[in-house]
């Protein structure tokens, strides 16, 4: 009888605990307090991808927390408004994944009404500069390749090319042409292909994907951001030690984004002249591709930290001035915010 009851209250006990664990679904105090938030959206989200991009934030004066914290699934979710508007702000980490998960578990939770994204990236454009502030209309996923067989060309098919398969329409890079020996153009790495993510949208048929490369971001929001291009950026760290050329905020077109940190010059400059790219970075396709899949507007502040693989006299200076492109990204997405709270007169800090 006894170990009857013991094994009873064992069974038991493993099931609350299984069933508390089971599918990260929300229980108990936090599914109450997610409730009870919900109820002062809807909300901005801020996807910010580390710590140090994070913390000008949360020092800028136009930022007020509310003191409200929720942790969930490994994510803390940060309450507080910027101009009245009320935002939730939650660290993605590093990376594809981590972005796109924690914009989902953000859409998931929370009543949103838009997501912003911010923080540092390398350049690809030789035309621009540390410190500037890069507002794109497109973003891509660069790094989902079909790897063409050695003998292989542009003439042959990919595996499972054809319907809703490979495609060769995006272009390729062949490794050969980038042989320090410019008379053989041969290598055995050959070619990548580069492709299309498959979308699943919200309002679509289930299982039914649609091919998709660029994304655009929200039409609304991009129009918006164009009023920030006279924006007065820092320059300087300290009265020493100031960027050579003074930042700006600039509309380019497209930005890319791979599980990849990029520090090479040649590949920099095929992406540039290949897709006519700016940002280069790890995290904002994550954003940008749950959020067209979940129909709700985003953008993306890319400041500048590096040219990326060096070439000019402050490109290896990342170290140096990273601290001040993250400041950069913070004070346009600040300003981008008062435009979205309808604040209509000048902007605090504009140059006319």
């Amino acid at each position: 009888m006894f170990r009857n009851i013991i094994s009873t209250f064992i069974y038991v006990l493993f099931a609350i605990l299984c069933h508390k664990q089971a599918n990260g679904a929300l229980h108990g105090s936090t599914k109450k307090t997610v409730h009870e938030a919900n109820k002062y959206g809807p909300y901005l989200g801020l996807v910010i991808p580390n710590l140090f991009e994070m913390n000008p934030l949360l020092n800028n004066p136009n930022y007020k927390s509310t003191n409200l914290i929720i942790d969930y699934a490994g994510r803390r979710f940060r309450f507080g408004k910027i101009y009245k508007k009320p935002v939730i702000l939650v660290m993605s980490g590093m990376g594809m994944v981590n972005a796109a998960v924690a914009t989902q578990l953000l859409l998931t939770l929370f009543d949103i009404e838009g997501v912003i994204h911010y923080g540092i990236a390398g350049n690809a454009n030789p035309n621009l500069h540390i410190g500037d502030v890069t507002i794109a209309e497109y973003w891509s996923h660069s790094a989902m390749w079909n790897w063409q067989r050695y003998g292989d060309g542009p003439e042959n098919s990919l595996p499972f090319e054809g319907e809703g398969g490979f495609t060769r329409e995006i272009g390729y890079l062949k490794f050969g042409s980038y042989s320090e020996d410019n008379n053989n153009n041969d290598n055995l790495l050959n070619n990548v292909w580069y492709q299309a993510e498959e979308v699943y949208p919200v309002d679509g048929t289930p299982e039914q994907t649609q091919q998709t490369f660029w994304i655009p971001v929200d039409s609304n929001y991009f129009s918006l951001s164009k009023q920030l291009e006279k924006l007065k950026l820092e320059g300087c760290i300290n009265t020493t030690t100031c960027l050579s050329t003074p930042p700006k905020v600039t509309i380019v077109q497209r930005g890319t984004s791979a599980n990849i940190y990029l520090d090479n010059a040649a590949y920099r400059n095929f992406l540039y002249n290949k897709f006519n790219v700016s940002p280069v970075e790890m995290e904002s396709a994550g954003v940008a591709l749950t959020c067209y899949q979940q129909k709700v507007p985003f953008i993306t502040f890319r400041a500048l930290s590096d040219l990326a693989g060096g070439g000019s006299a402050t490109s290896n200076e990342a170290d140096t001035f990273s601290g001040l492109s993250a400041e950069n990204s913070v004070l346009v997405m600040v300003e981008f915010v008062k435009l979205l709270a309808g604040y209509n007169r000048k902007l605090l800090n504009f140059v006319w």
